[in-house]
């Protein structure tokens, strides 16, 4: 089947596919803005999202099927695929396969491959790269309200008089919800903003009291706040006795081994004065939302440490109340919406769960599936643990990068090399799954895809598409409908547009409604086509109130939330020999695994190769430099990264972004490092406190490479694009190589221009077409090569003008051009030496700034280095 395009010419209202806030976006194929009208963002865009016309086209697109190397029809794939899952199936049973999606799909896609899985394979193997993120919000929003519930909205931050921020860098990884709160802050100069974070992140900037906790002590945090609450009448005894169960227990569990408050500052590492002003701050403010991301989710305690929040929130009965409550905030776009429609392996759809009869009897039914999953599958990390043993023999990924993005990256790449079947359906034609994989399947990108998400605040946003698919590239659900179909499952799959689907699944929540539970579509079950292509935002369950729970009636047998008692934290595992805790996380400008960000020249200019982030104190103690490399090391694997200093970092502590892969650095995948430690309750895996060594690295030369071609094999390279054809090489490397082995990196060419002092260890060609037009230039140094990358990338694929020859080869036109330092901001283009000069001209805030020369004034995720720029 094709993807038409509705209202072909106009602009069209679709939803951003970057983080969880959702914002809307309106694009004609050629301009693209924020939507005034869409409730997340009022208009507003991060630079992701700003640029994300960049990131299309079909240059490094998968275009067709694959089997192996060849080019295949989808006819030839397909039959493939259910040949080779119908045959493990018939030999080994229905656990032999499995399914690992993704929350950036859509929930029509999502809602047919937990279908097809769960209901008519018969199996629960089927999970998602939301497990590596929000799972444990998950377990505790179940353990708390009874269902997995995200209780508030947006607008609880703006109505709020104290936003606690914790385990989240809110301005770098969900910059618009951010600056929704910094203009309320700067509305309500009187709100109270806190920052629970052991680092200092751009984030601090808003923030009135910055508590740097040591990593993994959350629950001590929140279970002496509990403690704090009660100890000063500052619990709500009504609320508690009318609408929850378990306070006593949970109150005796804070208070074991409590001793003094004291004694609880020394052991979160913060000041008692600090401390206890936030205990106060939190006691005395009736309007308190905390909100809360992957810091809190990815420990080895993830589960518990969200319980601990809620638990504060439940004592004092700030839950469900405007501008009052926990607010655990999504990492991807469609996070929330697969876990409405079952994607996690141990839920049915709808909210509704595997070991409940009731539950399993009432969805089999719906389904018309006798053959539905009574037991929990596999969850990612054991998923691929059970691939690396051979008792998953088949598994299909869709949507996502776990050679990259799981923990013990490595092992996970070998298991999956060494499985019987693999199938990864992808929109990209290369990424370090995809070369694991047997058979490839073409998916439909961002703008060419057709269907909904839902948001943090549980908004249901369409995504609509504007352009045509690709080669043979086509949606996720078509081609498991097709899978289904050649497994014999024909009827039960029936659907020819995604209309059909999100109608079904809205039915379906009227079994949520049957049961007790909020979610409830149910009145979108008869919608129209028409209906569907003109949805406009809108927030479950329909027609009642923003917020959930607000009538302290929960989705639990009883309708009351349970206080979970929560324990201190597993003991941390550092040692002589692995004595630095690494941390990982988000850049400002990057999303995941790059396989759309890396298509995007300008958003590498704010950070462009991989790195480590280490405190200057510590560096000097290890002998590292600003700037140099480092060897990372763990139990699990090793990393070589360049240095950058961070004074925000405490002095045990290292911090890499989980960006890079294989396809643009040699050794920089920061989850080869990660252990597959995980939450005994949620799965989730601890990608936040791995036990690390540091080492200097120094290198004997220093090269930068820029052409159409491959990766050298050098012991460091890193690559951003120049263009859609085009690569920049930052190359480092112990042994000087040999002219014939630098020139085996060159395309051949008609023309060289070349420089040489060998004695100084000094190379530079420029390799010429016919044309005499630059193909490809190289520079070798002993020591980092400097250039003029804007002129030098502008100069690829131009024919060479008289007199330039000697600018060629320097790197430089030699003009007398300033060097204006590294980009500030990214939607402009800003970069230091601009700024100084704004600077020097009278510029003396940020907004006089902006006036000057744009700076911050689109998305404001460089509002925190700014203000750091002025006051320097």
């Amino acid at each position: 089947m094709r993807q038409t395009i509705p209202h072909a010419g106009e602009p069209v209202r679709s939803t951003c596919p970057y983080c969880g806030v959702g914002c809307g976006l309106i694009s004609d194929g050629d301009n693209l803005r924020g939507d005034p009208d869409h409730p997340a963002n009022r208009g507003r865009l991060c630079v992701k999202g700003s640029s994300l016309l960049e990131t299309l086209g079909e240059h490094g697109r998968l275009l067709s099927p694959r089997i192996g190397d060849r080019t295949v029809s989808w006819e030839r794939a397909l039959d493939e695929v259910a040949e080779r899952f119908r045959r493990v199936i018939d030999e080994h049973g229905p656990d032999a396969v499995a399914l690992y999606v993704s929350g950036q799909l859509l929930t029509e896609d999502y809602y047919v491959a937990n279908k097809l899985m769960k209901g008519f394979i018969g199996s629960a193997n089927i999970d998602t790269n939301s497990r590596l993120c929000m799972s444990s919000a998950v377990v505790a929003h179940k353990r708390a309200f009874g269902e997995d519930v995200v209780p508030g909205c947006y607008q609880d931050l703006e109505l709020a008089d104290l936003v606690v921020l914790t385990g989240s860098n809110t301005a770098w990884a969900h910059p618009i919800v951010y600056q929704r709160l910094a203009a309320e802050k700067k509305r309500r100069p009187a709100m109270k903003i806190v920052v629970i974070d052991p680092r200092r992140t751009a984030t601090c900037d808003l923030a009135d009291l910055h508590l740097p906790i040591r990593p993994g002590q959350d629950v001590a945090l929140f279970n002496g706040l509990l403690a704090w609450l009660d100890q000063h009448q500052a619990v709500d005894r009504a609320y508690l006795e009318a609408h929850t169960r378990g306070f006593d227990a949970t109150l005796a569990q804070a208070r074991d081994g409590l001793g003094s408050w004291s004694g609880l500052a020394a052991q979160l590492g913060l000041a008692q004065a600090d401390l206890e002003c936030f205990y106060q701050w939190f006691a005395a403010t009736g309007r308190t939302v905390t909100l809360f991301s992957q810091g809190i989710n990815q420990a080895r305690n993830g589960t518990d440490q969200g319980n601990a929040i809620i638990n504060a929130h439940l004592a004092t009965g700030r839950v469900g109340r405007p501008g009052a409550g926990p607010f655990s905030i999504t990492g991807q776009p469609n996070a929330m919406g697969g876990r409405e429609v079952g994607g996690l392996a141990n839920q049915l759809a709808v909210h509704l769960e595997l070991d409940n009869p009731a539950h399993h009897q009432a969805v089999a039914d719906f389904w018309g599936a006798p053959a539905l999953a009574r037991r929990p599958g596999l969850m990612a990390v054991d998923l691929f643990r059970a691939i690396e043993a051979g008792t998953v023999k088949a598994v299909w990924i869709i949507a996502t990068n776990p050679v990259d993005s799981l923990p013990e990256a490595d092992r996970v790449r070998a298991a999956l090399r060494a499985c019987d079947t693999v199938v990864v359906s992808d929109c990209v034609s290369d990424t370090d799954t995809l070369e694991c994989a047997d058979i490839a399947l073409p998916a439909l990108a961002w703008g060419e895809k057709d269907g909904t998400v839902t948001n943090s605040e549980r908004v249901i946003s369409r995504q609509r598409s504007f352009l045509a698919a690709p080669g043979e590239a086509r949606p996720d659900w078509w081609a498991l409908c097709q899978v289904a179909k050649r497994l014999g499952f024909a009827d039960a799959f029936d659907y020819r547009h995604p209309a059909q689907i999100f109608r079904e699944y809205a039915a379906m929540t009227g079994l949520a409604r049957r049961f007790g539970k909020c979610l409830d579509l149910t009145a979108a079950a008869a919608l129209t086509d028409s209906g569907y292509q003109q949805w406009t935002p809108r927030r479950w369950p329909f027609g009642e109130s923003e917020r959930c729970f607000s009538d302290a009636r929960f989705s639990t047998a009883d309708g009351r939330a349970r206080l979970i008692p929560c324990a201190p934290p597993p003991a941390e595992c550092r040692s002589a020999e692995l004595p630095l805790t690494l941390n990982s996380g988000r850049l400002r400008d990057q999303w995941h695994t790059m396989t759309r960000t890396g298509r995007a020249p300008m958003l590498f200019s704010h950070r462009d190769e991989p790195f480590v982030e280490i405190a200057p104190r510590t560096a000097a103690r290890f002998g590292l430099e600003q700037g140099g490399y480092a060897r990372v090391r763990s139990a699990a694997g090793e990393a070589l990264v360049k240095v950058r200093f961070d004074d925000g970092l405490a002095e045990q502590a290292l911090f890499m972004p989980l960006h890079w892969t294989d396809r643009f650095t040699g050794r920089a995948r920061v989850d080869a490092l990660v252990p597959a430690l995980t939450d005994p309750h949620s799965g989730q895996p601890a990608f936040k406190h791995t036990p690390a060594m540091i080492q200097p690295w120094q290198p004997r030369w220093h090269g930068l490479l820029l052409g159409a071609m491959a990766a050298p094999a050098v012991d460091y390279w890193a690559r951003v694009p120049v263009d859609a054809h085009h690569w920049r090489y930052q190359l480092a490397g112990q042994a000087m190589p040999d002219e014939t082995t630098f020139m085996a990196w060159l395309p051949e060419a008609e023309h060289w221009l070349s420089l040489d002092d060998s004695a100084a260890g000094h190379h530079r060609r420029v390799a010429l077409d016919r044309h005499n037009r630059i193909i490809a230039w190289l520079a070798l140094a002993p020591e980092p090569v400097h250039a003029n990358l804007e002129w030098l990338a502008g100069c690829l694929a131009q024919p060479v003008a008289d007199g330039q020859r000697a600018g060629l080869l320097l790197g430089d036109p030699g003009d007398g051009g300033v060097d204006l330092g590294v980009v500030v901001c990214t939607c402009f283009q800003v970069r230091e030496g601009q700024l100084r000069a704004a600077v020097e001209q009278g510029a003396r805030t940020v907004s006089e700034l902006g006036l000057s020369c744009r700076a911050g004034t689109n998305c404001g995720s460089c509002i925190p280095e700014l203000k750091r720029f002025v006051a320097d």
